[in-house]
């Protein structure tokens, strides 16, 4: 069984979830769909809860009956026959009314998950609808009822694994199974989400519970490309990636995949194909535990980055001065991107500034501290291995009209960094692609 997610985007209007049940329905095999809220509703709900949580009802109502009044014209729009548009109708009549009880009590935060959440169950009860009225066999799962986190807000697997095999188990016979993306239960039994990666963290985990063929990632691109191409003329799709190699594109700028949504695909060796809903012909770029020998990908870049240097003669022949530095950023829940030391300093960047002053004050006990900011992260991804000679040098001579701040080779076999100025960001992205693809 393959299992195949869509996007907001690509279930945007009425026209597009026709589009996605003639994809889903083509090959005529068992396929598992996780499908995202429809475009611009998570946006809508969130707004929703900040009128309530500045105690403001007939804000949160308004914008409720402006969305409930959108969600009926697409009634209208999608489906064919009037025993299906009563049917959608009035379920969209109870997520409503449900919406506005909430404007009626006390607000907390546990409420905004739950509100957020109505979005996926929206979509895809009217995903499911239609493609009952379109005469297939369908089953709409809830994510609630499978879909759990640990005590540490990580994914609890042998739960979910368990619990979606025995609900597929009661359900067998159907030709698509359909549940919410990103949405879930805490492990207080807690209307919670997955966060990080949302709907592409929920394939990838149902794909790794049930032991998939494939778990196909529909969005509005065709997979992820060699550069970025709001900035760098005529980029094109990279057709096969390490599952590494998708990790640091992801990481380092490529928005297309969160960087840690496909690890549960990764440890159960599944593949996962990034694909166009609206180019369905499209190659797109699979991701796998494959390794292209000898060959760059693809580069990206990170920005709002700020380095931080720290000097000191202390440091020379000392223990312990480096885990001394990096328990001040431990401390304040800092991640760190890069790190370069020398026998007298060190120095890392960061995509965090909210703690920075308190950061940059405790580093003070240790040494002489410098900032710079408003820099960016060039990654430049692919067989990287040290014993494939030449390839950092190609990526050096792309950027030596370049002054750059740090760079970071030898961590990763499938990745070089460069810490540059943010305003050389597109003469780097340029130069990079010019040397390397073209």
């Amino acid at each position: 069984m393959k299992v195949m997610k869509f996007g907001g985007t690509s279930v945007g209007s009425p026209e597009r979830m026709q589009n996605v049940t003639k994809l889903v329905t083509a090959s005529g095999n068992p396929t598992f769909v996780v499908l995202s809220a429809m475009s611009g509703t998570t946006n809508s709900l969130v707004e929703i809860s900040n009128y309530l949580y500045k105690k403001n009802p007939e804000g949160a109502n308004e914008v409720i009956n402006k969305l409930e009044e959108k969600y009926n014209k697409h009634i209208d729009e999608l489906y064919s026959t009037d025993e299906w548009k009563e049917k959608t109708r009035l379920f969209i009549t109870e997520e409503f009314n449900y919406l506005r009880s909430f404007t009626k009590e006390l607000f907390t935060s546990f409420e905004e998950k739950n509100i957020v959440a109505q979005g996926e169950i929206i979509s895809t009860n009217m995903v499911a609808n239609y493609m009952k009225e379109q005469g297939y066999k369908v089953t709409l799962l809830s994510a609630l009822d499978f879909m759990r986190t640990d005590k540490n807000s990580e994914p609890d697997l042998p739960y979910i694994k368990k619990n979606l095999l025995a609900l597929l188990e009661e359900e067998k016979g159907s030709q698509v199974y359909i549940t919410q993306g990103f949405i879930c239960r805490n492990a207080y039994s807690e209307i919670d989400n997955l966060q990080r990666g949302g709907s592409d963290y929920t394939a990838s985990l149902i794909g790794a519970a049930i032991n998939a063929e494939e778990i196909q990632i529909w969005t509005d691109i065709d997979g992820m490309h060699n550069n970025d191409p709001r900035i760098v003329d005529h980029t094109s799709p990279v057709h096969q990636l390490h599952f590494e190699e998708a990790a640091e594109l992801a990481y380092f700028g490529a928005k297309i995949l969160h960087p840690t949504c496909v690890q549960p695909a990764k440890y159960a060796n599944i593949p996962v194909r990034l694909l166009n809903t609206m180019d369905p012909e499209a190659e797109g770029t699979t991701i796998s535990n494959k390794t292209e020998k000898g060959k760059i990908k693809a580069v990206a870049a990170k920005s709002n980055i700020t380095a931080i240097k720290i000097k000191s003669s202390r440091m020379l022949l000392a223990t312990g001065f480096l885990r001394k530095v990096f328990e001040i950023f431990e401390s304040y829940q800092t991640p760190i991107d890069m790190v370069c030391t020398s026998e007298v300093g060190v120095s890392m960047s960061i995509d965090n500034n909210s703690h920075l002053n308190e950061i940059v004050d405790e580093l003070k006990k240790y040494g002489t501290v410098t900032v710079d900011s408003d820099m960016c992260i060039i990654c430049v991804v692919g067989d990287l291995d040290w014993s494939n000679v030449g390839f950092e040098t190609l990526a050096t001579e792309a950027m030596k009209n370049i002054p750059v701040r740090m760079i970071s080779y030898g961590g990763s076999n499938y990745n070089i960094s460069f810490l540059i100025k943010e305003a050389d960001k597109k003469r780097a992205l340029q130069s990079l692609s010019k040397t390397l693809f073209n």
